[in-house]
């Protein structure tokens, strides 16, 4: 941690652009990047707001500067980089993925893995089907169809929901679907982005869905308590995604690529909880760009971990954010470290 103490990379005062893209965790990195413009303006951050699918391409192809994921990259992905180079994955948040629902007169829902399941493969229908009366005593459940909204782009949230299906959902699993953050969904229709799937389910009594936590809190929509692995309802949020982080850190890997942390222990662990990353080529054609690049990370790592649950994210654990900052401290331009 003492080098993450040192002084942050040297800028220039000209002005630049740094372009690449982020994930549907937007609302962090939109405040970051604007908070951090505002300390130092010589530096703009061009980025577009788009699926971690079609962002993973742009960082290989490098036509952009950098990325943002909240699914780590694939084995498959990584070896279409340019040959010779290494992608980081530099962990700056923790974020829970949740399952809006629109019942007219139901605001307290509890669903488990196997009900999850069954709605988004279209065996379970209707609204009172006695899987979701079972769980839920003393609510009145209409006698309503369901429409269950997926992402039809592909996306780290779907990663994360996908493998929360594919764990604790017999049916799913014994499907083939699998996880990833493109599935082929059996039913339901399908919506660009968090907020569309958030729009699509506010605007369609009777639909469910799955966003990140903030989307739903943006769009005034509840969400289900899901069952976790200690057998407990619990509800979507930050204090639930830090618990499953803290539970995960034995198996966080060296080279970050964490997957999804999934139906984790703990009494208030929330079950379905992912990293999103910073991605980032060790090694910087650009100085410039690079320098403006680490020193970002490195304020994005420290105080920029202070705004995070006001926007319905969870700052990294401790031992993580460590491991995060000494990773910065590898990248370099022309093999010469930029943050000595």
């Amino acid at each position: 941690m003492q080098r993450g103490k040192q002084s942050k990379p040297e800028r220039r005062s000209i002005e630049r652009r740094v372009s690449g893209w982020v994930p549907h965790r937007k609302p962090l990195y939109d405040v970051w990047f604007q908070t951090f413009n505002q300390n130092y303006s010589s530096v703009q951050f061009n980025y577009q707001a788009i699926g971690s699918g079609g962002g993973v391409t742009q960082i290989t192809q490098s036509t952009v500067d950098f990325g943002a994921s909240d699914a780590a990259m694939k084995d498959e992905e990584l070896a279409k980089l340019p040959a010779g180079s290494k992608m980081l994955h530099i962990p700056t948040a923790l974020g829970a993925v949740v399952v809006i629902f629109n019942v007219p007169n139901v605001t307290d829902l509890k669903l488990d893995g196997d009900t999850v399941g069954k709605i988004f493969l279209g065996k379970i229908a209707k609204w009172n089907d006695p899987a979701i009366a079972a769980l839920n005593s003393g609510v009145t459940l209409p006698d309503q169809a369901m429409l269950p909204v997926h992402r039809s782009d592909g996306s780290g949230t779907t990663n994360a929901f996908t493998s929360y299906l594919n764990t604790v959902s017999a049916d799913w699993k014994a499907s083939g679907i699998g996880a990833g953050k493109e599935v082929k969904w059996p039913v339901g229709q399908g919506a660009d982005k968090n907020d569309g799937v958030a729009a699509g389910v506010k605007n369609t009594p009777g639909a469910v869905g799955y966003v990140e936590l903030q989307y739903a809190v943006q769009a005034g929509l509840t969400s289900a308590k899901l069952k976790n692995a200690d057998g407990n309802f619990v509800a979507g949020s930050t204090a639930g995604v830090t618990a499953a982080a803290n539970g995960a850190l034995k198996d966080f890997p060296a080279d970050f690529r964490a997957q999804p942390i999934i139906n984790g222990p703990g009494a208030d662990t929330y079950p379905v909880a992912a990293y999103t990353y910073l991605l980032i080529y060790q090694d910087q054609k650009d100085k410039t760009k690079g320098t403006d690049l680490v020193a970002f990370a490195a304020w994005a790592l420290t105080q920029g971990q202070a705004m995070e649950e006001g926007l319905g994210f969870a700052p990294l654990p401790k031992d993580v954010q460590t491991k995060a900052l000494d990773a910065l401290h590898t990248i370099t331009s022309g093999g010469s470290p930029i943050w000595p």
